[in-house]
């Protein structure tokens, strides 16, 4: 509801002259530039590349931040060795990797890649450190009373109890990565949806820029929709206030 009266607010103003078109296209006139982005082809060319860099760079975000996550998170030699300085290089700004990956890996899709992986990895690595950390030491207990191995205990005490964590980390994780996919594409990239915010700075058409930004932002949300459709469904077991509501 709210969205659909800021739009035609928006609108409204824009087709009033409060907003100059110049600089704040009214929405019909953003969704007739992505229509016809879309007839003409070009526009499924720019979100495939960018689905694409954002997938792989997830994927191997997520694969590393498990691994290291785990490890920290379970074995304190681990987290005194490794927590300290994976906080530290948490600390350094994204676009301060970009001219490092230019130098190591040139302008092609490896850096671009890379770097949204790096901002993938930090929260998925957070809230699985956390996650597993916070499990309740009274239920490691209760499984050495009855007896269970290790690979018992991580697989039916921890990894229940730390799982909420983890998804979470995935949605943060993956809204991150729409962020860092907007500054891999300022990486010399011929192509993408970052590409077109840079092409319409270039060419003064702010029609071309909120287009953008409105794409990021369908796109995002219906990413977000899916891992949220996927933490309900993977937590269907939990009896919380929201589902008792």
């Amino acid at each position: 509801m709210v969205p659909a009266i800021l739009i035609l607010v928006w609108e409204s103003f824009s087709r009033g002259g409060v907003f100059p078109p110049h600089l704040l296209p009214a929405p019909s006139y953003i969704l007739k530039n992505i229509i016809q982005m879309a007839s003409e082809g070009s526009l499924w060319g720019h979100v495939g590349i960018t689905l694409y860099r954002l997938f792989f760079g997830f994927v191997i975000g997520t694969a590393a931040a498990v691994l290291l996550g785990a490890a920290v998170g379970y074995f304190q030699k681990a987290e005194s060795l490794f927590d300290p300085l994976i906080q530290a290089f948490r600390s350094i700004p994204s676009l301060a990797w970009v001219p490092l990956f230019i130098l190591w890996m040139g302008i092609g899709e490896s850096s671009k890649v890379v770097l949204i992986a790096v901002g993938v990895f930090f929260p998925v690595y957070l809230n699985i450190v956390a996650g597993i950390q916070g499990v309740d030491r009274k239920l490691i207990e209760v499984g050495k009373i009855y007896h269970f191995s290790t690979l018992q205990i991580i697989r039916r005490i921890i990894l229940p109890a730390s799982l909420p964590s983890f998804l979470t980390g995935l949605r943060s994780g993956m809204g991150l990565g729409w962020m860092f996919v907007v500054a891999a594409e300022l990486m010399g990239a011929s192509s993408g949806i970052g590409y077109l915010l840079v092409y319409g700075q270039n060419t003064y058409s702010p029609e071309l820029i909120i287009s953008s930004i409105v794409l990021f932002a369908i796109l995002g949300k219906i990413t977000d929709s899916f891992l949220k459709t996927l933490e309900s469904r993977t937590l269907h077991w939990q009896d919380t206030f929201v589902k008792k509501a």
